[in-house]
């Protein structure tokens, strides 16, 4: 009988931890997508399931890629992180446009940048998905041309970069 008792517990927990996981997956803004298009090199992120960015092919997944686009001097690189991370260090040349301040920062903005211009936003890592929301808050804006670093600072301080 204790075999019984014990397979029964264990079937219970089991059940109990998959519907908790099923639960926090569903809520969380980095869950994985469990249909459709998702990419498993994103961590989860949802944003290739995002009805605008889908129809884009932006990600910029090779940081020896955007290396060599950093290079080319032909894109702005936008920091999408919080401003104490910017000025922390950030990649050479970049400037600044937080995703939580995107709102009162857009007008200057679109002022001295017109929308044509090659964009490449990144944000800290791989994991991120600031840049991702920001790259879809330019797109919205008409900047049409933005690409995203997927490996974020990190990577490209990691590859000993220029930074400041």
């Amino acid at each position: 009988m204790p075999i019984r008792s014990i397979a029964k517990e264990f079937i219970v927990l089991t059940g109990l931890a998959v519907f908790s996981a099923l639960v926090v997956n569903y809520f969380s803004p980095n869950g994985i997508h469990p249909l459709g298009d998702w990419d498993q090199s994103q961590y989860g992120q949802r944003a290739r399931t995002l009805e605008n960015l889908n129809s884009l092919e932006f990600e910029i997944s090779n940081i020896y890629r955007a290396k060599e686009i950093f290079d080319s001097g032909q894109a702005l690189f936008v920091d999408a992180r919080a401003t104490e991370f910017y000025t922390n260090g950030h990649i050479k040349g970049a400037i600044s446009l937080p995703l939580g301040r995107f709102n009162e920062r857009i007008q200057a903005f679109k002022k001295e940048y017109s929308a044509n211009i090659f964009i490449v936003t990144y944000c800290s890592e791989k994991g991120c998905g600031d840049s991702h929301q920001l790259a879809q808050y330019l797109f919205e804006k008409g900047y049409t041309n933005v690409s995203v670093m997927t490996e974020g600072f990190l990577g490209w301080q990691g590859e000993g970069y220029p930074v400041e």
